[in-house]
């Protein structure tokens, strides 16, 4: 997928600069930690609504 190889290299790009920062420190290394967990988890809830809402969709009613 072209958006999840632009997140890797924009990650990547990132975790350069920081890394190349005197400053880089334990706070830095958390918030790109974050980052990383809360696009997992964005990515997990579409992939789970995705499928709930085929299912649902497939549910006949009448």
């Amino acid at each position: 997928m072209p958006v999840l190889s632009y997140i890797a290299a924009e990650m990547r790009h990132r975790w350069a600069v920081v890394r190349n920062t005197k400053d880089a420190g334990y706070t830095t290394e958390a918030v790109v930690a974050t980052a990383v967990l809360v696009t997992l988890a964005i990515l997990a809830i579409g992939i789970i609504y995705t499928k709930v809402q085929g299912k649902a969709n497939s549910i006949d009613l009448g």
